[in-house]
């Protein structure tokens, strides 16, 4: 619609000059006649070559319908803009300075045309025809080829709306004439395929969004509500806060566009949906003018918990405050770049009711600064009917009485802007001025034409162009973009109520990417409280859980699910947990990894002490068994029963408590290879004792018969060489077992998942149960002999005692099996050593025991007569 409204403009309604042919009855003659309004409302000053301006000193066109029965109205507007006059002033301020000066243009002056763009496309682009094409007197007959009242100019400084730009250089496109912006930041604005005869001195957007979705990653927030106004400016900036926001997982609570001219039920929409949002921080595009009604709306429905986060546009747009402070206190947002233009402030001062009447544009500052009327004034104020209740002024009436942005030079920003917009046209010009012809950069070296400027020979310098002004070097990228830099700003109610600017950091996009965004945040005054509010849809997932994501909703919004067994997170808001090593484990809160315990029976742990107190008790015992024998070592009862297989029995015994000592403490490879060998030897040395004196019980009984002479062979030395032999034999196998695969010390973590069990495996399975099988044979052959013995008639007979020790010790060991099998870590070691602590208690108690009750208690039962007796 801007596109065509323009070039209706263009072909039918508004070109300046038109040459009509009008018939008389006495004669034929060609008139120049202004078609359109006479527009006097302007800055005009000639020169050699005259700068044009376009700025949007009013803005919110107040939309109206013409029946076209009588003549259409001009637009009128709902608000008039002070600080688009300082714009304004700071043009006239700077074509001044050059002229003044002697190193820069000295043989060329130059001028200005100035005009009210509305911030409206259809007049903007209107007035942007008669800047290019001049003005004649209105009715004045002149000729079309004589000259005209204001001079064209080639070049224009404007808009400061990207739309409303974008419909002008749609425009003057095709003739190329340059046009400098310096305050439209739309990125689309860097196509030079589309906008080749466009620049700036206002950085694109692309950095901007860059900077804003850098603020809102560096204080969490994640969730946020985006807006902006229904123009070119605001989609494309929110295109591209989106697209870069995904980069940084952060997500749009709601995308909303709203009207320029916003009515009341638009309105109520738009706060609906800021209330019912959980996102509390607001990022949005648009003018200061846009923001009245929302900012309104807001506080009629006490919406007050609100973070703005200003675009450019009106990062430090003062304008606001005096309405709506205590809605925008602490409002962040990052503003261009700012300088201290020297002499502006006083020349802004010049203005006085003298110099106001002499200014349609002057006029209407000063009557809307004192809200009087000025006398003789004609103007009926643009942007509505003067109030009738407005008295006269009195000529008494002194800026320095009142605040008006007009004056605040505090925050020179676009005004900066302007000033660098014009330098840059004025150094082209300069480089122009000095070309030398043969060397000139255009066909055969000839150089741009000074007396009739082309634009499109002064667009050539332009592009070209790199300045110093107030000690900033001004460059520009083959886009004609200037290299971004902004100045993060804040907004804070001082003592008195008034707004103060604070820059609180900085975004410099020729920095490096992790130090290009720099904030202060101890100076930063917040909306509400002394920290930095939150905006989520969900509370950060703490280290030791992990995101998942919430089904049906955006990537912000989810749950923590605490990390699986095994597994650590060590950052907040982690997507996925990790997994720990095979030699460690999370701790109790899950945020790291710590080495595993080692598990191990001990000496120190209540069951070590137990068992090894057992051990120790054991072979005592079995020591002091041996001590009653030696004792009494020549009585019936010791003597009768073998007292060379008892002692070596009981030396045995004695061993196999101190080897269950092997089985506590952190098992070692040697140590592994140490004690199954010596569990199974020991318990070799004492069965084979024990079958060796049943034997010899059985054989002395037969041994009685007539003609038998077995004892021969069953001598003292006869019965060691058996128990040597038998021993050898598991000797043996262990010998095989410890050179093919021996027991080492192995680190399980398999059962236990917090620990470490430390633990001797067997190596080979073979082995380990060929040593229990062989004790287990001889244990089977011991108890057959002593069963069959079990009725042999005399007192000492041992045969019985045997048999219920090898009852005993069958019952620990084949309980032992399963119990051991299904244990694991430090109880299996403990099942191992309660079954050789009980085996041998088993064999010392139930061979021994009963000896040593009859020579330590029944002394008169431990003589030859009493043993004879059947």
């Amino acid at each position: 619609m801007a596109q065509l409204n323009a070039i209706l403009l263009l072909h039918f309604t508004f070109w300046p000059m038109l040459c009509i042919g009008l018939q008389s009855q006495y004669k034929s003659k060609i008139k120049c006649v202004f078609q359109g309004d006479e527009d006097t409302y302007s800055f005009y000053q000639g020169g050699d070559v005259v700068l044009g301006g376009i700025f949007p000193l009013h803005s919110s066109p107040i939309s109206s319908f013409s029946f076209f029965k009588t003549k259409p109205e001009a637009t009128k507007y709902q608000f008039f803009t002070p600080r688009a006059l300082r714009w304004m002033q700071t043009m006239i301020f700077a074509v001044r300075e050059i002229n003044q000066r002697q190193d820069l243009l000295p043989n060329l002056s130059l001028g200005y045309h100035i005009k009210d763009s509305g911030d409206d496309i259809p007049v903007s682009v209107k007035r942007s025809l008669l800047l290019v094409n001049g003005q004649p007197e209105k009715d004045s007959g002149q000729s079309c080829t004589k000259d005209i009242q204001k001079q064209p100019s080639p070049v224009i400084v404007g808009d400061a709306a990207s739309g409303v730009s974008m419909a002008v250089l749609r425009t003057l496109g095709s003739f190329k004439i340059p046009m400098v912006s310096y305050f439209a930041s739309c990125s689309c604005l860097s196509n030079k395929k589309e906008f080749p005869a466009f620049m700036r001195t206002m950085p694109s957007d692309v950095f901007q969004i860059k900077a804003l979705v850098k603020l809102v990653q560096y204080f969490q927030w994640t969730w946020v509500g985006v807006i902006g106004v229904e123009s070119d400016y605001a989609r494309f900036a929110i295109q591209l806060f989106l697209k870069e926001s995904e980069t940084f997982n952060i997500c749009p609570a709601y995308v909303h566009f709203y009207s320029v001219v916003l009515m009341q039920d638009a309105v109520e929409e738009l706060v609906d949906i800021l209330k019912s949002s959980s996102a509390t921080v607001i990022v949005n595009f648009s003018g200061e003018s846009e923001l009245h009604s929302i900012l309104k709306e807001c506080r009629r429905q006490n919406l007050t918990h609100l973070q703005w986060i200003a675009s450019e546009a009106w990062a430090t747009s003062k304008a606001l405050w005096g309405n709506f402070g205590d809605l925008l206190k602490g409002t962040l947002g990052f503003a261009i770049r700012r300088a201290d233009i020297p002499h502006l402030g006083s020349y802004l001062r010049r203005v006085n009711i003298s110099v106001a009447q002499k200014s349609d544009f002057l006029s209407e500052f000063w009557e809307e600064t004192f809200h009087c009327r000025l006398n003789g004034s004609l103007n009926t104020h643009v942007h509505g009917e003067q109030p009738q209740n407005w008295p006269p002024c009195n000529g008494r009436e002194s800026l320095d009485d009142v605040y008006t942005p007009y004056l605040d030079v505090s925050q020179l920003r676009v005004s900066y802007n302007v000033y660098k917009a014009v330098y840059l046209i004025a150094n082209a010009l300069h480089d122009m001025s000095t070309c030398e012809p043969g060397k000139g950069p255009f066909q055969n070296g000839t150089c741009g034409c000074l007396s009739q400027i082309l634009p499109w020979q002064l667009l050539y310098y332009m592009k070209r162009t790199h300045f110093t002004t107030l000690g900033e070097e001004v460059r520009f990228d083959d886009n004609g973009d200037p290299i971004a830099s902004y100045d993060l700003m804040n907004w804070q109610r001082e003592s008195d109520g008034s707004l103060q600017l604070v820059r609180v950091g900085f975004y410099d996009a020729s920095l490096e990417n992790e130090k290009d965004l720099v904030i202060d945040e101890p100076a930063i005054m917040w909306h509400r409280g002394e920290k930095a509010p939150e905006s989520l849809c969900s509370k950060s997932c703490l280290p030791g859980s992990r995101k998942a994501r919430q089904k049906g909703k955006p990537v912000c919004c989810f749950d923590c699910i605490p990390c699986a067994e095994g597994e650590i997170s060590n950052q907040t808001d982690s997507n996925d947990c990790l997994t720990c090593s095979k030699e460690t484990w999370p701790n109790q809160a899950k945020d790291q990894c710590i080495p595993k315990t080692l598990v191990f029976l001990s000496f120190q742990e209540p069951l070590g002490i137990i068992l090894w107190a057992f051990s120790a008790f054991g072979a005592c015992v079995a020591l002091a068994v041996i001590g009653v024998f030696i004792v009494y070592m020549k009585t019936p009862v010791i003597r009768g029963n073998n007292i060379e297989l008892s002692f070596l029995l009981l030396l045995f015994l004695c061993a196999c408590f101190l080897i269950g000592l092997t089985f506590i403490g952190k098992p070692t490879d040697w140590l592994c290879q140490i004690r199954y060998p010596a569990f199974g030897i020991s318990f070799t040395l004492c069965i084979s004792c024990i079958l060796a004196k049943t034997v010899v019980v059985l054989m002395a009984f037969r041994a009685t018969l007539p003609g038998s002479n077995v004892m021969k062979w069953f001598g003292p030395a006869k019965q060691i060489s058996s128990v040597i032999l038998c021993t050898f034999v598991q000797a043996l196998i262990c010998i095989i077992w410890l050179t093919t695969k021996p027991p080492f010390a192995s680190y399980n973590t398999k059962f236990m998942s917090a620990a470490i069990i430390v633990e001797c495996a067997v190596g080979s399975e073979v082995g380990f149960w060929c040593v229990l099988g062989y004790i287990g044979l001889l244990a089977c052959l011991c108890f057959l002999m002593a069963f069959l013995a079990r009725k042999l008639p005399d007192n000492f007979n041992e045969a019985k005692f045997i048999t219920f020790s090898m009852l005993i010790f069958f019952a620990v060991w084949i309980t032992f099996i399963p119990v051991y099998v299904s244990s694991r870590g430090k109880y299996t070691v403990a099942v191992h050593v309660f079954a050789i602590l009980a085996s041998a208690f088993g064999l010392l108690l139930c061979i021994f025991a009963p000896k040593c009750y009859i020579v330590l208690l029944k002394p008169e039962k431990n003589d030859k007569k009493h043993m004879m007796k059947k």
